[in-house]
């Protein structure tokens, strides 16, 4: 027994590399699976509610692993609801995957986006960080990546399909995320269903792009009014001309 003891460090030493990265991967599973357990007892239960015995318990954990981690119940909560808003946003964007206009690609995004919580946790977050200061530089990492990786995903859809975006796609996401937002607390607190929600999205957004039949059609009556004026022009000047 103390000769296998005394092997063990020396095994370890031989590839500290190798230790450093299953320390690591074994930090970032640990982690994760406190984020799992704890997600859906924050959105049963609230912050207040939810014990971090419970969360332990649930991950089947120690309450100490808890705090090794993540140092607070309120960190744990606000990266719970960070992470959940991007695990939305990658889930839209598989959504609106499928769509052929710009019309359905925004029926998608806002069918997908009212139909989840998420959005209501993650303004739990946002309140808590007015109290909590320190835990504001997470929150404003995880909108610029939700900006960024919408304007990416947006940009993709608009190159790939030949549409005319009405607006530069950053602007777009923006746009998209902050009506979101809006419209998802205003009706979670007027008990709104996702229906209503997703149909108050659709009239506040608007069109998004134009896609390609719809540009070519307009480019063929801007051509056809140009034609029209120009045939009135030229029989406007030999009407003139044939006077005295």
């Amino acid at each position: 027994m103390t000769e296998k003891s005394a092997q063990e460090p020396l095994e370890a030493a031989g590839d500290p590399k190798h230790a450093a990265r299953a320390t690591r991967s074994a930090g970032r599973k640990m982690r994760s699976l406190l984020l799992d357990a704890a997600s859906p007892l924050f959105r049963e239960r609230g912050l207040s509610g939810t014990a971090i015995t419970d969360i332990a318990a649930a991950a089947d954990a120690f309450p100490s692993q808890i705090t090794y981690y993540f140092r607070t119940k309120e960190a744990l909560f606000v990266e719970c609801a960070c992470r959940d808003l991007l695990y939305l946003a990658r889930s839209t964007e598989q959504a609106a995957l499928k769509a052929r206009t710009p019309g359905e690609y925004t029926r998608a995004l806002a069918e997908t986006v009212t139909a989840s919580d998420s959005i209501a946790f993650f303004a739990e977050a946002l309140t808590l960080t007015r109290r909590r200061q320190d835990l504001a530089p997470l929150v404003e990492r995880t909108i610029e990546r939700l900006h960024s990786e919408g304007a990416r995903a947006y940009a993709g859809q608009v190159a790939r399909h030949g549409w005319r975006s009405l607006r530069a796609p950053d602007e777009s996401s923006r746009r998209f995320w902050a009506v979101a937002i809006g419209i998802i607390l205003e009706g979670c607190a007027m008990g709104r269903s996702p229906e209503a929600l997703c149909a108050e999205m659709l009239r506040v957004l608007g069109e998004q792009a134009k896609s390609s039949s719809d540009t070519g059609r307009l480019r063929l009556v801007d051509e056809h009014n140009a034609s029209s004026h120009q045939n009135e022009g030229e029989g406007h000047d030999s009407a003139s001309h044939a006077g005295p």
